[in-house]
């Protein structure tokens, strides 16, 4: 007889009363784009990022793409990416016209290499744009180094790391500019959305130009921009999730603790010293081909999971044109990663559950 095992998912959006309430209030007001509400959400996100300037966008690829070109970089330029990270962030250099540069990550973290960064820098390289994987912050120190050594803007994806500091300081304000998403599935959610910050205050207006077809004033129009602008049903909702973060946060990183004490025979997340890792994705590693057995065991057993990133950007077809970069820390890291449930709405018994069969079916054989 097969036992029947309750479902485990692995992310619970939440989308509740304060939630409905907050949105069904926007529509009532007939005030429902780039209004009131999308101001009040930019002032208050911007506590989260050392009070940087903040500027709300329909997506965090659209907070990619605009920063990109509001500094300046296009047609010509290379940006410095790591490939194992989801493939916006190298859309957004695309789009903008640039092409994205790959370079390996740190074992241990899965952010982009300050060495491995160095060693492609070329004459035609104009940014860095680091990815703070999974909710850990890149190692900027390294990176900030790297960036005022050659003269290179610094853009950080923080889309998946809300909260997220190193040495106390959040990330977000590290950059020229600092890019977050509110889908569905992440720490903090605004149905769809996203947010640029920057201290830089015309790059912000410029960034406020971009989002709403180069017009600061209406009609008049003056450089050529996009409708990339948020709703106001969306930061209405970002602005009660805003809320909830501390709370949701401190909650994923006991869960993770709770992880890292019972999961046996895999490598268990790494939080580098100083660093405050706010657990987006709750990450191990299996090698030796084990990591789909595994997989497919936790899914037997209700406990859903998944592999971000089972094909890094440079072997996806439209970035194969370049010749095929040597990223063995890429590779691997695709080849091993399991990402397990770690989300707020976790009760002990489902983390126990998760570990002990992570542990079962992830021991050597």
């Amino acid at each position: 007889m097969t036992r029947s095992f309750p479902p485990i998912p692995a992310a619970r959006p939440v989308i509740g009363e304060p939630e409905i309430a907050a949105a069904v209030r926007v529509l009532r007001s007939g005030r429902v784009v780039q209004g009131p509400e999308v101001a009040a959400f930019e002032e208050e996100f911007s506590a989260l990022v050392a009070g940087r300037s903040c500027v709300a966008v329909n997506s965090g690829t659209s907070a990619l793409h605009l920063s990109l070109l509001a500094l300046g970089i296009g047609p010509g330029d290379e940006v410095v990416v790591p490939s194992f990270s989801f493939a916006a962030t190298a859309n957004a250099v695309r789009m903008a016209g640039a092409e994205p540069v790959f370079a390996d990550i740190t074992p241990d973290t899965y952010c982009l290499d300050p060495l491995a960064a160095s060693a492609v820098i070329g004459p035609r390289t104009a940014a860095l744009m680091p990815v703070h994987l999974y909710g850990h912050p890149a190692p900027m120190d390294g990176l900030m180094e790297l960036a005022a050594r050659h003269g290179l803007a610094l853009l950080e994806d923080a889309c998946q790391a809300h909260g997220a500091t190193l040495h106390g300081r959040p990330v977000g304000s590290f950059g020229a500019a600092g890019c977050f998403s509110f889908y569905p599935t992440k720490n903090m959610h605004a149905l769809e959305g996203g947010m640029i910050t920057t201290d830089d205050p015309r790059l912000a207006r410029t960034l406020r130009l971009l989002r709403n077809q180069g017009m600061e004033q209406r009609y008049a129009n003056e450089i050529v921009g996009a409708n990339m602008r948020m709703t106001d049903v969306a930061a209405a909702v970002g602005r009660v999730q805003l809320r909830q973060l501390p709370a949701w946060t401190e909650q994923r990183r006991a869960n993770a603790k709770v992880l890292d004490s019972r999961i046996a025979g895999v490598s268990v997340p790494h939080e580098t010293d100083g660093a405050r890792h706010v657990y987006h994705q709750y990450t191990v590693r299996i090698p030796g081909g084990r990591r789909d057995a595994v997989q497919r065991d936790l899914a037997r057993q209700g406990i859903d999971s998944a592999v971000y990133y089972p094909v890094p950007i440079h072997r996806l077809r439209p970035y194969q044109d370049q010749g095929g970069p040597v990223l063995p820390e890429t590779d691997r890291a695709a080849a091993e990663v399991l990402s397990l449930p770690v989300h707020p709405s976790l009760e002990q018994a489902e983390l126990e559950r998760i570990a002990g069969a992570v542990s079962d079916a992830g021991g050597e054989r």
